[in-house]
């Protein structure tokens, strides 16, 4: 029986050397070359079961041989190996028709078992995904540790499927770029984008928020108005905090998976549901379906594809390289520039960042606008994280420290108390949600803007929201702004 034949090219010999013998020792014939050239020699010739290439070569690039591979020898398969190892990496690799991507340093016992997949499978027609025109701009997601390399995997690999994904890590991780990944890179990236936030949203509005209402469907109804499913109509809809819809809307969302139709509030005819859907949590879904919180037959509706992302604590070794993209950021947005000397970075490591990657690029952007010297410092950042520790509440039914001031979670505590005694009836009331989360934002970004002196571009560094969405807010919490100071 003739034994099958890897192909490598890598123009590192010791990387060469080894997958040669480990290849070898698994019983797999080898040949080897250091550039492009004499991998293609011997694709046209039609030698090779496999091919295993890196990227970057002196005399190609070994993403760009993909596609010239899949045109003269289309089933054969292609094993793709980068220190490169970002996103775009990743997902390049597999809408040129990549089998696998494996980023260095890789494990061997791994590649073997990826090798032994490969010449398992079946083979299938080719399917190339064309590449988004942008796909040099900024990357959506930073990190190289080994959980962010799986994490970049698989969302390659969702580039070239449809599948409903279920995202779920920590507040702070970053959900929403996970899924604003999958649609830029995805099928349906022609498509609208629309995310909608269920735990923002009263409940009684939910359903007219996701499917649309009639002309007259409830009070106030003086126009159709669509929904965010008709909105991402051929795109993508982003269902942020699933584990926090009401049950009465679980049921008519899974009705619309199960159906792939709706109707409107108020509305009759059936609308064809032409999204994807991405859903995201902070909770333990299965825990919410123990205790009734969450249908069962729902949550398998939604995690065909599921995505843990990891907290900022277990991949520490990527917390240098996020800081500096958010100072680069901050820079761009017309920040000061500033630098991270050796001690600063190795403080930031050592913390364990319970607000995740968001704290880490609010703790950045204030530092860019507040810090006096150019190249920040262990000591600036030990003072920084120091006082944003003191400035955390302390947990619920803790009381204040002796002599100190009261803790805002009691102050906000004895005011929903106050506030719920008032309205015992509950006749009346509501919207107690907007109004409480109205009456903590209003004097938080009213007194922020006044420490700025009115600076919006300060303001919104201080409290780590997007400028668009602080103007958005003052104008719609009314607040006044100092003229002349921006």
């Amino acid at each position: 029986m003739t034994l099958p034949t890897i192909l490598i090219a890598d123009d590192d010999r010791s990387i060469r050397t080894v997958l040669t013998q480990a290849l070898g020792r698994a019983g797999y014939q080898v040949r080897s070359s250091s550039n492009a050239a004499g991998l293609w020699r011997w694709v046209e010739e039609g030698e090779g079961d496999l091919v295993i290439t890196d990227v970057v070569m002196p005399d190609e690039n070994g993403l760009d041989l993909i596609p010239r591979i899949k045109r003269v020898r289309p089933d054969l398969r292609i094993i793709v190996m980068s220190a490169q190892s970002t996103l775009m990496t990743a997902v390049k690799a597999a809408q040129r028709g990549a089998f696998e991507y494996l980023p260095k340093p890789f494990d061997l016992t791994e590649l073997l078992a990826v090798v032994g997949r490969a010449l398992a499978v079946p083979a299938e027609p080719a399917t190339m995904v064309s590449e988004p025109k942008d796909s040099e701009e900024r990357l959506p997601l930073i990190g190289r540790s080994a959980a962010m390399q799986e994490i970049y995997r698989t969302i390659a690999r969702l580039t070239t499927a449809d599948l409903t994904v279920m995202i779920n890590g920590e507040s702070g991780t970053g959900k929403e770029l996970v899924a604003r990944a999958l649609h830029d890179y995805g099928k349906r990236r022609a498509g609208p984008f629309v995310p909608i936030n269920m735990a923002a949203i009263p409940r009684e509005l939910i359903e007219s928020e996701l499917f649309g209402h009639e002309r007259g469907a409830f009070t106030g109804a003086t126009n159709r108005s669509q929904g965010r499913f008709e909105q991402a109509n051929g795109g993508t809809l982003f269902l942020d905090e699933i584990g926090d819809m009401p049950p009465e809307a679980q049921t008519r969302l899974l009705r619309v998976l199960q159906e792939g139709e709706f109707t409107s509030v108020g509305g009759r005819q059936p609308i064809k549901a032409n999204v994807r859907i991405v859903a995201a949590t902070h909770r333990d879904l299965r825990n919410a379906i123990r205790q009734g919180q969450f249908r069962e037959d729902l949550f398998y509706r939604l995690n065909v594809v599921p995505i843990r992302l990891p907290p900022l604590r277990e991949r520490a070794e990527d917390v240098p390289l996020l800081a500096r993209h958010f100072l680069d950021r901050a820079r761009d947005d017309g920040l000061p520039s500033k630098l991270l000397d050796a001690g600063a970075v190795d403080r930031l490591k050592q913390h364990s960042w319970p607000g995740n990657v968001r704290e880490l690029e609010n703790v950045m952007r204030r530092l860019a606008a507040l810090c006096p010297d150019e190249t920040i410092s262990a000591e600036t950042i030990g003072a920084e994280l120091t006082e944003t520790e003191a400035s955390v509440p302390v947990a619920a039914g803790g009381g204040a420290s002796q002599g100190g001031p009261e803790p805002l979670v009691v102050a906000v505590e004895r005011h929903i108390k106050e506030f719920l005694a008032a309205h015992n009836d509950g006749i009346g009331v509501t919207d107690i949600y907007d109004q409480i989360i109205a009456e903590v934002e209003r004097p938080l970004i009213r007194m922020t803007l006044s420490a700025t002196r009115g600076n919006q571009i300060k303001a919104a560094a201080m409290l780590g929201l997007n400028r668009n969405t602080l103007r958005k807010k003052i104008r719609d919490l009314d607040i006044p702004v100092i003229r002349g100071l921006m």
